[in-house]
C-alpha cells in the first residue's frame, strides 16, 4: 500500500528515526488500525514510549512510527508531530484534553435544517475548528425539509465570518458538486456534528456508495441514534479522506485562545476601545461593547456567547484559578452589599 496517498510526505521522518510510517484510521480503546506499506495491520502502543515516557497519545488521523508484525499486532512506537489538531474536553471527569482527530485539511460543521439547528451550539463548533487550525466550512443539511433555506444561510453567515456555508441535501443532491472542490486527492476532512445531522448520508452521497451505516431519527425530537460508535477515517474512491466522528452534542472547551479569536472578531473589533482599560463592559461610562450593542453593531446574544464560551475555557484550562477568582468576586459582591446594608441603616 502507499503510504503517500494517505497523505504523509517524506519529510515528515524523522532523522536517524527507527521503524515504518503508518496512518491511523480508527482507534478502539487500547487497540489501533494503521495503514501502512504492509497493507492494514492493528496495532497497540509501546509502553515504555507512551506510559513512562512523552509520546503523545495518537488519534484518527495521526501518522506515526511502527515495528511492523507480520504475524500479529504491531508496536507504535512514536507520534509524528501534527499539522493539525482538533480536541476538546474529555467527558470524563479528570482526564484533561481529549484529541479526535489530527492531520486534516478542513472541518465540515453540520447542522441539520430541523428542530436540531442551533446557533450556539454552531458557534462553539467554529471555535474549536480554527483552533484546530484547519479550514472551517458550514453544511446545511436536509435542506429539502426547508422550502426557504436563504434565511437560514443568511443567520448562519451572520456568525462565521469569512467561513463558506453550503445547504445540500444528500437525498435530492441539492449543493453535494459544490463540495467537490474540497474532495481532493491526499486531501483530508473531518466531519464534526451531533446526532443525527446525517454525517453518514452525506458520506455515502460524496463517497458515490453505501460506505457507513445509516440509521433514521427520532421523530419527537429529530435527534440522531449514534451511527458511528468510534472515529475512522475512510479513503474514497477519488483518493480524498474523511474522519467521520460520533455526534457530540456537547463539546467542551478547551485551549482555545486562537480559535475564539477567530470565530469571534466581530466581538474582538470592539475590546480596547472602552474609555478605560480595565472596563468590565457593565456599567462604565465610555463602554465601547455597551455602544456597540446599542447601536446594533453586536447583539446581546452574540456577546453573551463570547464571554460564555471565554469563561468555559478558561475554567478547563485552569480550574483552580478559576473557583478561586469566582471565589473571590462572590466575596466582593458580599462585602459590597454588606457595606450597601449598613450604609442604609445610618440614613
Amino acid at each position: 500500500m502507499d503510504i503517500l496517498k494517505y497523505g504523509f510526505m517524506p519529510d515528515m521522518m524523522p532523522k536517524e528515526a527507527n521503524g515504518i510510517p503508518a496512518r491511523v484510521t480508527a482507534v478502539h480503546k487500547e487497540r489501533y488500525e494503521l495503514v501502512c506499506e504492509a497493507g492494514t495491520v492493528s496495532a497497540r502502543l509501546k509502553t515504555k514510549e507512551y506510559f513512562f515516557g512523552c509520546e503523545s497519545f495518537p488519534t484518527t488521523g495521526d501518522f506515526v512510527l511502527i515495528n511492523h508484525n507480520p504475524s500479529g499486532d504491531s508496536l507504535i512506537i512514536a507520534t509524528l508531530p501534527r499539522k493539525t489538531l482538533f480536541s476538546r474536553r474529555d467527558p470524563t471527569p479528570g482526564q484533561g484534553e481529549q484529541a479526535v482527530a489530527a492531520n486534516f485539511d478542513h472541518v465540515f460543521i453540520m447542522q441539520s435544517l430541523n428542530q436540531d439547528f442551533n446557533l450556539r451550539r454552531l458557534e462553539r463548533y467554529l471555535t474549536l475548528a480554527w483552533q484546530s487550525g484547519a479550514s472551517p466550512i458550514v453544511i446545511l443539511t436536509k435542506a429539502d425539509l426547508i422550502d426557504d433555506v436563504g434565511q437560514y444561510v443568511s443567520d448562519v453567515e451572520k456568525i462565521a465570518l469569512g467561513v463558506p456555508v453550503y445547504a445540500v441535501s444528500s437525498k435530492t443532491g441539492t449543493g453535494l458538486d459544490e463540495l467537490s472542490a474540497y474532495m481532493q486527492p491526499g486531501k483530508t476532512i473531518v466531519f464534526l456534528g451531533s446526532s443525527g445531522v446525517g454525517k453518514s448520508s452525506l458520506v455515502n452521497a460524496l463517497a458515490g456508495e453505501e460506505i457507513m451505516t445509516v440509521n433514521g431519527i427520532r421523530e419527537d425530537d429529530d435527534k440522531g441514534r449514534h451511527t458511528t460508535t468510534h472515529r475512522q477515517l475512510v479513503m474514497l474512491k477519488n483518493g480524498s479522506m474523511i474522519i467521520d466522528t460520533p455526534g457530540m452534542r456537547e463539546l467542551g472547551m478547551w485551549d482555545v485562545s486562537q480559535g475564539i479569536g477567530e470565530a469571534f472578531d466581530d466581538v474582538e473589533v470592539f475590546l480596547g476601545k472602552c474609555r478605560f482599560s480595565d472596563c468590565k463592559h457593565q456599567s462604565e461610562p465610555g463602554c465601547a461593547i455597551k455602544a456597540a450593542i446599542a447601536e446594533g453593531k453586536l447583539s446581546q446574544e452574540r456577546w453573551e456567547s463570547y464571554n460564555n464560551l471565554k469563561s468555559e475555557a478558561k475554567y478547563s484550562d485552569d480550574k483552580e484559578a478559576f473557583l478561586r477568582q469566582k471565589q473571590q468576586r462572590n466575596k466582593n459582591i458580599a462585602k459590597i452589599n454588606r457595606q450597601r446594608k449598613s450604609a442604609k441603616k445610618k440614613i
